[in-house]
């Protein structure tokens, strides 16, 4: 295979689409620091960048771990699992795992001795283990039905209060409401996911939340998410601007538009509203950042 090609094919086992997930819950954390006057760009910086690695170590590892399981099968719907089609082997799928893993770590390490508390280090160290343990373990999260637990608490309450707290922010029970509010965005990206892949993933035995609660009440789990999210994270949108409700509510409609679409595609044409529903959250984030910056 030619080096563009291999270059390509591991692109492309990072989930591009997936992962302005972790941007996300930075930017909103960020937006949070600025209303709050604690905002530290290198904090900022160095969070996104850990956050980046952990989750492309959690999407190698996913793809190595049900290869290794046999949960996956070349041609499905979702998109190209390099290892399984032999365009990536095994072997290097697992050091790449590691060694992301490993750069996310020493990013992290760095930027707690730098700005952060000792029990940081251990919060870095659990999102470590919950990167893998969505995968592998005696109890792997992602088969039996906690997936979308796993993704509200490693990609919305940990980065979201983290990084405010690196920041030099304090702790409230807004800041706890607000990451969960994120998360549960991000929980919505793994609702396509399982959603798109549920006859697959029952076929090989992988209970996931689609599986257990049947495509229909997924599809309402993905709507009530959203305007969950909006409502947990409506105090810190009131805080920072007067007119807050219209940024969330704009969201609203387009999140609509988005379950619309989920309800109505099938198969490899849910993979753009995965896509969508990425960059829905982020320009959810990035809406807070910014209007925190102009003071609007």
């Amino acid at each position: 295979m030619a080096a563009r090609s291999k270059t390509a094919c591991w692109i492309e086992a990072m989930r591009l689409r997936t992962l302005p997930v972790s941007i996300a819950g930075v930017a909103f954390a960020a937006g949070l620091a600025v209303a709050g006057h604690t905002v530290s760009v290198p904090v900022i910086v160095l969070c996104t960048l850990f956050a980046l690695l952990a989750q492309i170590a959690s999407n190698f590892a996913n793809e190595y771990y049900d290869y290794r399981d046999g949960l996956d099968k070349a041609g499905r719907e979702g998109p190209r699992r390099g290892v399984t089609e032999g365009d990536i082997s095994p072997r290097a799928m697992k050091a790449a795992t590691f060694l992301t893993l490993a750069l996310a770590g020493a990013v992290g390490v760095f930027t707690v001795a730098m700005w952060g508390e000792l029990w940081m280090y251990l919060a870095g160290l659990a999102i470590g283990l919950g990167a893998m343990a969505y995968s592998t373990g005696p109890w792997p999260l992602s088969r039996h039905g906690l997936g979308e637990v796993a993704v509200v608490c490693f990609f919305g309450v940990a980065p979201v209060c983290l990084t405010y707290l690196l920041c030099g922010g304090v702790w409230g029970w807004w800041l706890l409401s607000a990451s969960v509010g994120v998360g549960l965005l991000g929980a919505n990206v793994l609702i396509v996911n399982n959603y798109r892949d549920r006859e697959e993933d029952k076929a090989v035995g992988k209970r996931t939340l689609a599986v257990i609660l049947g495509q229909q009440s997924a599809g309402s789990l993905y709507v009530a998410s959203g305007f969950l999210a909006v409502l947990l994270t409506m105090p810190a949108w009131m805080a920072v601007m007067r007119y807050g409700w219209i940024a969330p509510c704009c969201y609203l409609v387009l999140h609509l538009t988005l379950y619309h679409q989920l309800v109505t595609r099938k198969g490899r044409a849910l993979n753009v509203v995965l896509g969508k529903t990425a960059m829905l959250m982020l320009v959810f984030s990035l809406t807070f950042l910014t209007l925190s910056i102009t003071g609007q």
